[in-house]
């Protein structure tokens, strides 16, 4: 038997050059975990590095009792390189040299990602699981749910610990419930992650 699995999809808190969270990503962190505490939160899955693993653990200390997992698949990768034809006329050569210097895309462990935090669960009861990833996989994730094409990952842009939220239910196509959502958040902390085209005032 196959149930609803709800994914709580979010990019890790504001991160210093060091990989490290700033304070304004330790505040951004445990925030989200806060929004999160009438959720019934079955998992955390996080990837290994600093930014990810200290988000998920601020989250974490706003869910007693959620058990915490650090996954590969849910690290900070190019999960796809488009070939130029691929792509729109009007925006294709913007999207191709910004992709051209990028590292080597992994498809496999893009794959991987799909496989273990997308799509119906076993069991009975739904479950709700928190992932704390980074940019281009929640872009990868968000370009699945979507059916979008492949190269469509490139074209979202996440703020740092804002929510995304995608229902996986058996027999029907995946739903978007929520995208980017920084209400949690109050308003010197909503921007941080975006391109600043993207902040408004």
């Amino acid at each position: 038997m196959l149930t609803t699995r709800y994914l709580f999809l979010t990019r890790h808190g504001e991160a210093a050059p060091t990989g490290h969270l700033t304070e304004a990503g330790r505040h951004q962190a445990f925030l989200l975990g806060r929004r999160l505490r009438d959720i019934p939160v079955t998992a955390i899955h996080h990837g290994p590095l600093p930014r990810a693993t200290q988000t998920a653990e601020l989250i974490a200390g706003q869910l007693p009792g959620v058990p915490l997992h650090v996954d590969k698949a849910a690290d900070d990768f190019v999960p796809y390189t488009p070939m130029r034809e691929e792509l729109p006329e009007t925006s294709g050569d913007l999207l191709h040299a910004f992709a051209r210097q990028l590292p080597p895309a992994d498809e496999e462990r893009a794959a991987e990602a799909e496989r273990r935090f997308t799509g119906p669960v076993p069991g009975a009861e739904p479950r709700y699981e928190v992932l704390v990833t980074h940019n281009f996989l929640v872009g990868w994730l968000m370009r699945a749910a979507q059916d979008a094409p492949p190269w469509r990952w490139l074209t979202y842009n996440q703020a740092n610990a804002a929510l995304t939220v995608i229902q996986y239910s058996p027999g029907r196509p995946a739903a978007l419930l929520t995208y980017n959502d920084v209400s949690h958040l109050p308003a010197e902390l909503r921007w941080t992650g975006f391109p600043p085209e993207f902040y408004l005032p």
